[in-house]
């Protein structure tokens, strides 16, 4: 039944106002009109990534949202680091440190936190 239809990653923050400057601008997110007080719209390839107000913000301990960036992996890691993200680091079975990337076989990931703490991840495949 949901096979064929789109999801889109939602993210609780607290301070709207910075998860915009964040999500907008270090990101680069395309904003979407929103109507609502309290939440904004983004356009992330095919995906929509939806940012609201929420006093249970960053108390997600796992991964929010992945976005997917083949090839341009080391690119967007040095986009990323130069607008001031700091890379977290992990201790993951199966996976060594190259830098601020985790890499097994010809897998990349880095993962990061918006100013919430909520945790987002980049991947090469």
């Amino acid at each position: 039944m949901l096979a064929n239809r789109n999801a889109m990653a939602t993210i609780a923050v607290r301070d709207i106002d910075a998860a915009h400057k964040f999500y907008g601008g270090t990101l680069g997110l395309q904003p979407l009109e929103s109507s609502e007080e309290g939440v904004l719209s983004y356009q992330s390839g095919g995906a929509t990534v939806i940012v609201y107000v929420s006093s249970h913000a960053g108390t997600n301990q796992a991964t929010s949202a992945t976005w997917s960036v083949g090839d341009e992996f080391d690119s967007v890691m040095r986009a990323l680091k130069a607008k001031g993200v700091v890379f977290e680091h992990y201790d993951l079975p199966g996976l060594t440190r190259q830098g601020d990337a985790h890499v097994a076989g010809s897998f990349k990931g880095a993962w990061f936190k918006d100013p919430d703490g909520n945790i987002l991840h980049i991947v090469n495949q």
